[in-house]
């Protein structure tokens, strides 16, 4: 299970820098998604800048019925280049459908 996150900030770019409560922190470079569906919500700076920690405990934006969510898992997981497998033991990729 992927620990909590503690702080999420908006940085340069596409970029957010986060903290978790295992101590792990880094800049996780959010641009590979530029443009696509929700996300083409960030192209207004101001409102990529309102990143926020949501009451679930993910990485949000936005607010009520046009809140939206990137996966925290894949986010640690780019912040510590550790693999699906290391973050989540037993958890089998072969469950993940295209």
């Amino acid at each position: 299970m992927t620990p909590r996150i503690i702080l999420v900030e908006p940085r340069d770019g596409l970029s957010i820098w986060v903290e978790y409560e295992d101590g792990v922190s880094g800049l996780a470079d959010l641009s590979d998604v530029r443009g696509m569906g929700l996300f083409q919500a960030w192209e207004d700076r101001e409102f990529f800048e309102r990143v926020q920690i949501s009451a679930t405990g993910g990485i949000s934006w936005g607010e009520g019925d046009d809140q939206f969510d990137i996966c925290a898992d894949k986010v640690y997981m780019d912040v510590t280049g550790k693999s699906l497998a290391e973050v989540m033991p037993g958890f089998s990729s072969s469950a993940v459908r295209a």
